[in-house]
């Protein structure tokens, strides 16, 4: 029997809001059965998970403008031993912004395009304080994909 495809959700959390977001991510992908969903820090993805999983989900907090380190981090140890495996990977973004989010997006789509993912969502930016309908969304966007995954679309 084959295992389940799996959506990886990375994310980095300093202050549990970008926890917050991923989580409900998570609960949303785990609305769908027939997918394995797995969620991991940053620091503890490795290229295997980039490899194998079927959807990525990249969940940053913004930083001076930028995404966060352990976000980065998990792009500079991967991508040479992964990105011969990642044309087409489908991705999707979700950033906790104090700011505008702006600069963490750009950022992160510019790495993504070197790996050569593609984008099959709409980036879901929070800016300030995380509330239920950016949770809501969030929880859409991992049923979303979960589905896409069920109905062969990813």
């Amino acid at each position: 029997m084959k295992p389940a495809p799996v959506i990886l959700i990375v994310y980095h959390s300093q202050t549990g809001n970008t926890d917050q977001l991923a989580t409900a991510v998570e609960h949303g992908a785990r609305e769908v059965s027939g997918v394995q969903v797995k969620r991991l820090p940053a620091f503890r993805a490795t290229t295997e998970d980039i490899i194998q999983c079927r959807v990525l989900v990249i969940c940053s907090p913004e930083y001076f403008g930028y995404m966060s380190g352990a976000v980065k981090d998990l792009f500079d140890r991967t991508y040479e031993e992964s990105r011969d495996f990642t044309a087409g990977k489908p991705y999707a973004i979700v950033i906790s912004a104090g700011n505008d989010g702006a600069g963490a997006l750009s950022s992160i789509e510019r790495i993504a395009a070197g790996y050569r993912f593609k984008k099959v969502q709409d980036p879901l930016v929070a800016r300030g304080p995380i509330l239920p309908s950016m949770l809501n969304q969030c929880r859409e966007l991992g049923k979303t994909l979960a589905a896409g995954i069920d109905l062969g679309i990813y």
